[in-house]
């Protein structure tokens, strides 16, 4: 299962790396134009997905959730956004890499930004989860 979990880790970065890519395309009114996505616009999009990582990864490493609404404009500048967002994704490759792949089975409370109550779950399930959210915000 860790190999798994590493393969997701290098996807994620090499799709991050093709989607800001193409966002440096994009005009800033192009950028920050509301879509209709979730959080409106490209970039508001992009930030949402580093907040929750953010959350997830200290998750993961057992410390308190980052001080941030899921709408938090982590990076207002999209170079500064990108250039976190390499340093995120190194980050997410050098947290699944460290775990020991008996880990992944560990169960991890955490208190949910959204519910009132605590939430358990493993960390596979966890790591599963945040792969997916990303993937379904890039799409």
């Amino acid at each position: 299962m860790k190999a798994h979990f590493e393969m997701f880790a290098g996807y994620n970065a090499w799709a991050d790396d093709r989607l800001y890519t193409a966002m440096a395309a994009l005009t800033e009114d192009e950028a920050r134009a509301d879509l209709g996505a979730f959080f409106g616009s490209v970039h508001r999009t992009l930030n949402h997905i580093m907040v929750a990582d953010l959350i997830w990864l200290a998750r993961l490493r057992g410390q308190p959730n980052p001080p941030f609404a899921l709408d938090h404009i982590l990076h207002d500048d999209r170079e500064e956004l990108r250039a976190a967002r390499r340093v995120l994704d190194a980050d997410i490759i050098r947290c699944v890499a460290a775990f020991a792949e008996a880990e992944l089975a560990d169960a991890i409370t955490y208190r949910p930004i959204t519910l009132p109550e605590p939430v358990t779950g493993t960390r596979a399930a966890i790591l599963a989860h945040v792969f997916n959210h990303q993937t379904h915000h890039r799409g």
